[in-house]
């Protein structure tokens, strides 16, 4: 019987599989990398050979160059690769476009990484699927009992409502470039929102690469060379640095609001100057990570990054042995560094 360690064990570098010599997410370059997805906390560029989803490796490509590793390996999910007897299988996490779990098989072990993941539907990308496991490497970006986020139409009923009690305020809404703002215009869209959504400059080229995978973000428009106090009544979607630069002072009289599943604690909202809050959040909150643990019951859980203390007494509470990997490098929603371009 093999040892867990011996199959993935945590390193410096990020996690390592010693076996398949190759590295999940890896925080520095090295020769062999296996890529969750494209934010730029786990995807980053200087690998050796990197295998993702082609849609990640689409994400990598638009955000450091066709360069950004010396080999590329996309596989799809549901497809084995294999390395020195080690399979790699990508499943899909429902995180973001291209987000994938890697299951990985050697001598009868399955260990899943999860990288970031939430349980709930998104309409930009494909839905997580739970993976029977021996270990499950979750996060724990809000791994408290705190964290439970309302329903996605709940939250984007309140900017339409608002977008109909204020129609000569522009309403400006900070989304991240990678899956928050693709996210925010389907659920306007879903919410019978037709009217042209004004755009940054700096989330056109991952809306057009959105597109093209088949993601139908409707009319868009780009929200440059206008006249002061323009866009009333209009949804304009910006990088939350954006919001806070001089460029959003040519908006009239802008609503401020902002989509993150920090919203919820209103300390930060207030932080930020937010108005409206939006409690949308591209990681599983407290009951989508206790259910995920509950149905696949593995015989350890590792938790990676995040708030581990809540998780770790529940599963010791519950009979469920876990350990916290303390992993550095990987940043919670929303407080990650400017992504590239967002300064545009």
């Amino acid at each position: 019987m093999i040892r867990f360690e011996d199959l993935l064990r945590p390193t410096l570098a990020g996690l390592y599989c010693p076996p398949g010599d190759f590295y999940v997410d890896p925080v520095q370059p090295v020769d062999r990398a296996v890529i969750t997805h494209g934010h730029s906390d786990h995807a980053r560029s200087g690998h050796g050979a990197v295998l993702a989803t082609p849609q990640t490796l689409a994400i990598m490509a638009e955000r450091y160059g066709e360069d950004f590793a010396v080999r590329q390996q996309p596989v799809a999910y549901g497809e084995t690769a294999s390395h020195n007897g080690v399979e790699v299988t990508l499943v899909p996490a429902g995180h973001v476009l291209g987000s994938a779990q890697a299951a990985i098989r050697w001598k009868g072990v399955t260990m899943v990484v999860s990288g970031d993941y939430k349980r709930r539907r998104d309409p930009t990308c494909s839905r997580f699927e739970p993976v029977p496991c021996d270990v499950f490497i979750s996060e724990a970006t809000f791994g408290l009992p705190v964290f439970t986020h309302p329903p996605d139409a709940e939250e984007i009923g309140r900017l339409v409502h608002s977008l109909r009690q204020f129609p000569e305020r522009a309403h400006l809404v900070g989304a991240y470039a990678l899956g928050k703002a693709q996210r925010v215009i389907r659920l306007l869209r879903e919410a019978g929102w037709e009217r042209p959504i004004y755009v940054h400059g700096a989330l056109e080229r991952l809306n057009r690469l959105y597109e093209r995978e088949g993601v139908d973000l409707g009319p868009l428009s780009p929200a440059t060379g206008l006249k002061p106090n323009a866009l009333g009544g209009e949804v304009v979607i910006a990088p939350p640095s954006a919001t806070q630069d001089r460029w959003a002072r040519r908006f009239a009289d802008p609503v401020l609001a902002f989509a993150s599943g920090w919203m919820g604690v209103r300390a930060r909202a207030r932080q930020r100057g937010v108005e409206l809050p939006l409690v949308l959040s591209d990681h599983a909150d407290w009951p989508e990570l206790i259910t995920t643990f509950t149905e696949l019951r593995p015989e350890e859980v590792w938790i990676t990054h995040g708030r581990e203390e809540g998780l770790l007494r529940w599963c010791e509470l519950n009979g469920q042995k876990a350990r916290a990997l303390r992993l550095v490098g990987y940043d919670d929603e929303d407080e990650e560094a400017a992504e590239p371009g967002e300064a545009a």
